[in-house]
């Protein structure tokens, strides 16, 4: 099973690529990534950690001709710390940017946990909203701690930014039907109705119009700007439908037409063996970072 809230059994990776729709990373694309970047390619794509992608070669064919392009990650905050698995992404994000000398923003979403792991508390009579806001500041330390550029570097709460994304998110509500978010999500009757607007807003960074001021720094046409973005591929749900949609939200200028690509990572494996993945919820199978 791999959706983005549940990772469980055996892992089988060239399924998943066809199943998902997306392509492999092959030894002709590593060598045209070395090419372009004039960078050695990390060994996590040369090790197959980071082993499918959509678009990366479009990607390198935009960097090559000297257009503007940001990377786009982001974190769900559960737990006060990252573990290791969170780090994947992460490091591999600095490589990129590294690589490509561009814009990152970090999506974290305290709106999304909250909607999946809030609760009501009766005594004080208010929802713990506030607690996932905290984990956002916590776990936003662990993420700078990685070394990226300050300069280039955008980190956010999707509490606090929603304003300046929210006509964005309007535009992907507008585009998207709920027997498709159903169907891609696996959403129910007992989902509440914030579950089943959530992806509009994890879209909403793939598209450079959200981003106004952080991207002034891609060029004098930022909504131009392609976007990359490194995840775990339990993650690909929410941007194949974006990509389907991305066309009545960016330009027509877009060089990809508004779709974001993506490079795919495997899952770091939980302490108990090798089914899974290494998760924030379950405290025996994680190793967290430390102060």
């Amino acid at each position: 099973i791999v959706d983005p809230w549940t990772v469980s059994g055996k892992i089988d990776y060239g399924k998943l690529i066809e199943q998902f729709g997306s392509q492999p990373i092959t030894d002709e694309l590593i060598a045209k990534f070395e090419r372009i970047t004039g960078a050695k390619a990390h060994p996590w794509i040369k090790r197959g950690i980071f082993f499918s992608h959509r678009d990366l070669d479009l990607i390198l064919d935009n960097h090559a001709a000297g257009r503007p392009m940001y990377l786009y990650t982001g974190r769900g905050p559960s737990s006060e710390a990252l573990h290791l698995g969170h780090l994947i992404p992460f490091m591999f994000t600095k490589y990129l940017q590294d690589v490509f000398k561009c814009v990152l923003v970090v999506q974290m979403t305290d709106d999304e946990k909250f909607l999946w792991k809030g609760e009501y508390d009766e005594k004080k009579g208010e929802y713990d909203l506030n607690r996932f806001r905290l984990l956002t500041r916590e776990n936003a330390k662990d993420i700078i701690a990685c070394g990226f550029n300050e300069d280039k570097t955008f980190i956010f709460s999707d509490c606090d930014y929603m304003g300046h994304m929210y006509p964005n998110v309007c535009r992907i509500w507008k585009s998207i039907t709920y027997s498709t978010a159903r169907a891609a999500f696996g959403f129910e009757g007992s989902s509440n109705v914030g579950q089943s607007a959530f992806p509009a807003i994890q879209a909403a960074p793939s598209f450079p119009s959200s981003f106004r001021i952080p991207l002034q720094k891609c060029g004098p046409q930022p909504d131009n700007a392609c976007c990359l973005i490194p995840c775990a591929i339990d993650q690909d749900p929410y941007f194949r439908v974006t990509r389907d949609v991305a066309h009545k939200i960016a330009p027509k200028s877009h060089p990809l037409r508004g779709k974001p690509a993506l490079v795919h990572s495997k899952f770091f494996p939980p302490l108990q063996g090798a089914l899974g993945k290494m998760s924030a919820s379950n405290t025996d199978s994680a190793v967290r970072l430390g102060a």
